[in-house]
């Protein structure tokens, strides 16, 4: 997809930046561009810490006159000193590695210019762009042909389980990622390994090393001249290794949940079935935060599961504020859920063109004398529970309340009257909301239905059909829940349909 936008932008005369968060990935983007685009006249370069200052200035000149077509580069490339002469197209490789000081830089090079961010996890503030409709997003779900989940472990740091899972990888002539994300002590961690894995042979990596050295050392790892990698995180962009196939992820409840799956990444890019150890120190008590990134993570093993990931990230750490380089709003004050809506509805007015205000369609609050939840006993599983919440909430028609009654007794057996309850309620609201109904509410025995603006009703008539258990005021319907028994929620929906009917025959 990025090798063709940037085709497409250099035959309409426009210069490309490839942004990338390492060295590594920056010349492996190199060699892929240059190979796919050697039969077309298009100049390429890689502006990084592997090239010297000579080059990079020659590079840098290069850009400012025009004849330069695609640059590829790290942080280098979006400094004070680079210029182009017609930047059409910026592609950001593994966007989550890039803050949002960096984007608004890149804002400023052009004020017309498309991005294409790439990445496996949205971070939480562009995921939340896209939901909202302020940013367009593609998703790709179709995984490599060949390609296994990645067979994921956690569990506290054991000598016998890592020098077991070291063997049983070079058993199979393959290669193995040591990562320990801490520079201080990672000489020490190797120290280690290579007593309680004398047969392995081991080279260090990260990124305080000299640019010389650190190409050396991932050049004996690429060519199989080593074959246990300890590095830090160093590695969790763009290494493309199909005979690497076992992960250790030392500490790992220190990462974060978009780390830990992009270092997952790194194994199991071939038809061979990888794995991945995720440990914690021995004895050590995690917390929430970590816990349940561990949780995800593992439960997250099949093939394309990077947008979870990323919904998931989003749940736990927020989605900022999506203006300016702030990364904490207001939101609370509103709620998360409001928020979003008030967002995207003023996005819908901006697309709109003429200024019009778009409808909100707020259910509206809906308090009846029932008992409605999802029992524990029914599912068992909390994450479940709330998810099965948040879609019976997002529920917009009759049809889908129906289909997913249909769908929790396929699943969990047959329906409690609870959720059935619950179901109701939903239909309650749905329905009242089509009538122009603003709340309704259970008072001394008694069910209000408040009429709202848009409300149209013939209460004479209204009255006549239910009777004296039925009160049509100005402002107001009551049902008395006393007389009318176990009939009332019968009733009720009768009475809501025949207003949403009359409002229908009035705006018609």
């Amino acid at each position: 997809m990025a090798i063709r936008a940037a085709f497409k932008a250099v035959n309409n005369g426009m210069q490309v930046a490839v942004l990338v968060p390492t060295t590594v990935l920056a010349q492996q983007h190199f060699n892929t561009f240059a190979e796919r685009l050697a039969a077309f006249p298009a100049t390429i370069e890689v502006l990084s810490r592997f090239r010297s200052t000579r080059e990079q200035q020659a590079i840098l000149e290069k850009l400012s006159e025009g004849s330069v077509d695609i640059c590829i580069g790290t942080h280098r490339l979006i400094q004070k000193d680079v210029v182009f002469k017609n930047l059409g197209l910026i592609i950001i490789d593994e966007e989550q590695k890039f803050g949002v000081a960096h984007k608004e830089r890149l804002k400023k090079l052009r004020s017309e210019v498309d991005v294409l961010p790439l990445s496996a996890t949205p971070i939480p503030r562009s995921l939340h762009m896209s939901l909202v409709g302020v940013r367009d997003m593609s998703t790709i779900e179709t995984a490599p042909e060949e390609r296994l989940p990645i067979k994921t472990y956690i569990a506290e740091y054991n000598k016998e389980l890592v020098r077991e899972a070291i063997l049983r990888e070079l058993d199979r002539n393959g290669q193995v990622f040591f990562v320990h994300n801490r520079v201080q002590s990672i000489g020490h961690i190797a120290y280690q390994l290579r007593d309680m894995v004398p047969e392995a042979k081991i080279a260090v990596a990260h990124g305080q090393m000299q640019e010389e050295m650190l190409e050396s050392v991932m050049l004996d790892f690429t060519t199989g001249k080593s074959n246990v990698l300890v590095c830090t995180t160093i590695i969790e962009s763009g290494l493309d290794l199909p005979s690497a196939n076992t992960l250790i992820i030392n500490q790992s409840d220190k990462l974060g949940l978009t780390q830990l799956y992009h270092l997952r990444g790194r194994v199991g890019r071939g038809d061979v079935r990888a794995y991945a150890y995720l440990l914690y120190d021995k004895g050590k008590r995690l917390t929430e935060p970590a816990q349940k990134r561990l949780r995800t993570i593992f439960e997250a093993t099949e093939l394309g599961a990077g947008f979870r990931i990323a919904m998931k990230d989003m749940e736990i750490r927020g989605a900022g504020n999506i203006l300016g380089s702030e990364q904490s709003g207001q939101v609370g004050a509103v709620g998360f859920d409001l928020y979003c809506r008030l967002l995207s509805s003023a996005v819908e007015e901006l697309k709109s063109g003429d200024g019009r205000k778009i409808p909100e369609h707020n259910l509206p609050t809906v308090d009846l004398p029932i008992t409605a939840y999802i029992p524990e006993k029914y599912v068992t599983d909390l994450n479940v529970r709330i998810s099965l919440y948040q879609r019976m909430a997002n529920l917009e028609s009759p049809d889908q309340i129906k289909d997913m009654l249909q769908e929790l007794e396929d699943r969990f057996g047959e329906v409690p009257s609870v959720v059935k309850n619950l179901a109701y309620i939903i239909r309650v609201k749905l329905i009242a909301s089509q009538a122009g109904i603003q709340r309704i509410l259970t008072e001394d025995k008694q069910i209000s239905v408040i009429l709202g603006n848009e409300a149209k009703i013939d209460r004479s008539a209204l009255q006549s059909s239910f009777g004296s258990s039925l009160k049509v005021g100005t402002t107001r319907i009551k049902l008395n829940t006393k007389q009318l028994g176990k009939h009332w929620p019968k009733i009720l929906g009768e009475v809501l349909r025949r207003v949403s009917k009359e409002k229908e025959g009035a705006t018609s």
